[in-house]
């Protein structure tokens, strides 16, 4: 009697099992989602936090700039040194919460754009923060 094996007429497997792949590849995945934002450029300043409700997202954040001869703008519009911050009151409905970027020219002297600063943050407003370029390498 002559017994043949089953085992020895099998070929090999040649299917992949590609679930420990996607595993590892969906696992990848949710690292780089968590970690992205945290690797994001740029200097941004924020006044002590406050208990304050948080603006809602179709609002959005008024804009002051210091462009390099001095001239101080509100969102678009030339504002004078000592109406900065009725024109912020008035855009703003008068809520000192309202979040507002300074952007200030880099051949500005700084202490100009500190003293808008410390304008804003004298008269009530808690976010206050600087917007900056991301640094690029030459």
């Amino acid at each position: 009697m002559a017994f043949k094996l089953k085992s020895s007429l099998r070929e090999p497997m040649s299917e992949i099992n590609v679930t420990p792949f996607v595993d590892v590849m969906l696992v990848l995945l949710i690292i780089f989602m968590v970690t992205a934002p945290l690797l994001t450029v740029g200097v941004q300043v924020d006044l002590p936090e406050s208990s304050a409700d948080s603006l809602p997202e179709e609002q959005e954040p008024l804009t002051l700039t210091i462009n390099s001869k001095g001239e101080i703008f509100v969102q678009e519009s030339k504002v004078e040194y000592d109406s900065v911050i009725a024109k912020i009151l008035a855009v703003s409905k008068n809520r000192t919460d309202t979040r507002i970027y300074v952007r200030g020219d880099k051949t500005i002297n700084y202490g100009r754009v500190l003293e808008v600063m410390g304008m804003l943050s004298g008269s009530g407003f808690t976010k206050v923060a600087l917007i900056s370029e991301p640094y690029k390498e030459r």
